[in-house]
């Protein structure tokens, strides 16, 4: 996430360029490429948020729990 912030960052600074410099395709192609990233950096946040356990619950460990009769007499 850090990295993605660094180049959102970086591409704000091409916007400004570019708009400076009366480049309107990259304008365009600059801001589609922000919206991709801040779309992405707002998924990262949001899956940060969530809970990194999964409550798998209690085994079921009775004796013929998978085994046939046979698996245990071997």
């Amino acid at each position: 996430m850090p990295r993605l912030q660094e180049i959102y960052a970086n591409l704000v600074d091409r916007l400004q360029e570019a708009k400076d410099q009366g480049w309107l395709g990259e304008v365009a192609a600059i801001e589609t490429t922000m919206a991709a990233a801040a779309q992405k950096l707002e998924a990262m946040r949001e899956r940060a948020a969530q809970p990194s356990t999964v409550h798998l619950g209690m085994p079921d460990i009775r004796r013929d729990a998978g085994r046939s009769s046979s698996d245990s007499e071997d």
